[in-house]
């Protein structure tokens, strides 16, 4: 009976463990799914709330501000 306990408790300790480890990557990739882009399209720019700007070639305003737009 006893090891039947200490056997639940490592199976329960290993699949916690295991969906730390889960949440931690799923995170992980989260961010860099969400990280700065090195340019925008025009489009992309205006859905942002920016106004493109061609003659500097990049976004003014809203979310890619300052960004390069190609």
């Amino acid at each position: 009976m006893r090891i039947r306990r200490i056997f639940a408790a490592v199976i329960a300790t290993a699949a916690l463990a295991g969906l730390g480890l889960t949440g931690a990557a799923t995170a992980a990739t989260a961010a860099t799914a969400q990280g700065v882009t090195a340019s925008v399209t025009p489009s992309e720019c205006k859905q942002g709330g920016g106004t493109p700007d061609l003659t500097d070639n990049l976004c003014k305003g809203g979310t890619y501000d300052g960004q390069q737009v190609d």
